[in-house]
């Protein structure tokens, strides 16, 4: 192709992204008032994301990594996701999207994998590049939410009462598509791994890195990883549909706030990890849930609408600091012996089965402050809040003080 080759890696980012944000930002919504979804199913919905994120590494592990192209795989993937999301806009009832959404993210969540290990392959230097290449699937996924909210007000409550947001899965299977036959030009990128290489199921999901346990500091970081994908669930699955409800303009547009935050909170992160320390800056990250949902509780549309702008804005501390910054502390205590197995593990636990257990707890706690089609948001945020809270304080005390980390020292030279 003529266009060169950081441009399209960028665009390959782009459609990745902007294709997940075109759907999956307004699906509660969506379910709610297009299918009559309880929170519960909902909540249902929203897991297939922690099945999609359990079942990747063996797609990616026993198949990308040692038998086909990574190229080849991203493209017919997207190619067969297309089809599936095509699907999504056709369906009017929930028994019927279900199966068929539980089987589009096991397909998109290993592309997620993929598309990174296409962009590694292609650099010399990838930490110098990759951000670089990286931060266009954020433009992506803020583009997406600007074409709902303000190109074509699918979002706006008339439009969803009239059906219009179904559009979202028509403009994602458009980009899928898209995306499946640009994979086909990307440069070739075989598997590393020999298909006759003896490879286990532990070494897939990052069994290895288990003895990191015996760590007191990671063990307490590890569980407290899980536990507070609870609160990150309800964000993912009921903001959306709270700002709708509440009367919110742009509702979908607005949440973009929360990618350009994070953008601008991701610079920040190797300053305050070098000048406070590892623990502060997770423990900055698990109370600035507390105060993102406070802020969701007592806020509204009109006179204290700064509220809900600010929590949305919020979302850069709250992935940042804690997640990407968990994933630098797993791959400083990892070394360069569990450094994969352990990224592995963190993935597995947290986007696996800690978003599984949210997922189902918002739907629950969701259906319990349901009043017809209406809902007690306050009771609900508070929910979330009070967890963040009690983790935050088990983290506190439990973590203990330790040395300076390698990551911690070479932070100060960003």
């Amino acid at each position: 192709m003529m266009i060169n080759m950081p441009a399209r890696l960028s665009l390959m980012m782009f459609l990745q992204f902007f294709i997940w944000g075109g759907w999956f930002v307004t699906l509660g919504t969506f379910l709610a008032t297009n299918l009559g979804a309880s929170g519960a199913e909902t909540g249902l919905a929203f897991s297939t994301q922690s099945w999609g994120a359990i079942i990747a590494p063996l797609v990616i592990g026993l198949i990308a990594d040692r038998y086909f192209n990574a190229e080849r795989v991203l493209g017919f993937l997207h190619i067969a996701g297309a089809i599936l999301m095509y699907q999504l806009y056709t369906i009017s009832d929930f028994a019927s999207f279900y199966p068929i959404v539980l089987m589009y993210m096991i397909l998109y969540m290993p592309t997620l994998a993929l598309v990174n290990v296409i962009a590694f392959r292609q650099m010399s230097d990838p930490s110098k590049e990759f951000s670089k290449i990286r931060v266009w699937g954020t433009v992506g996924w803020i583009m997406a939410g600007l074409v709902i909210s303000y190109l074509f007000a699918w979002d706006a409550q008339e439009n969803v009462a009239s059906g219009l947001l179904r559009n979202t899965f028509l403009m994602s299977s458009v980009a899928s598509l898209a995306l499946g036959i640009f994979s086909f030009t990307l440069p070739k990128t075989p598997p590393m791994a020999s298909p006759n290489g003896r490879l286990t199921l532990g070494e897939i999901v990052g069994a290895d890195a288990f003895s990191l346990l015996k760590d007191r500091n990671f063990s307490v970081f590890f569980f407290s990883s899980i536990l507070i994908c609870i609160p990150l669930a309800f964000y993912y699955q009921n903001a959306n549909p709270f700002l709708i409800e509440i009367g919110v303009s742009n509702p979908t547009g607005k949440m973009t706030i929360g990618q350009i935050s994070e953008i601008g909170f991701m610079l920040l992160l190797p300053i305050f990890i070098h000048r406070f320390g590892i623990k502060a800056t997770l423990l900055a990250g698990m109370f600035a849930w507390v105060l993102r949902y406070v802020l969701f509780a007592f806020g509204d549309a009109e006179g204290s609408w700064m509220m809900l702008i600010v929590g949305i804005a919020l979302h850069g501390i709250c992935y940042d600091f804690f997640f990407v910054a968990g994933q630098i502390y797993t791959d400083s205590k990892a070394g360069d012996k569990y450094r994969t197995s352990a990224q592995g593990m963190i993935t597995l636990a947290t986007y696996g089965f800690g978003m599984l257990i949210g997922f189902s707890v918002a739907g629950q706690v969701t259906d319990l402050f349901a009043n017809g089609s209406s809902h007690s948001w306050r009771d609900i945020w508070l929910f979330p809040a009070c967890f963040a809270a009690i983790v935050a304080v088990i983290f506190l005390i439990g973590f203990k003080g330790e040395p300076r980390l390698a990551v911690e020292k070479k932070a100060g030279d960003v």
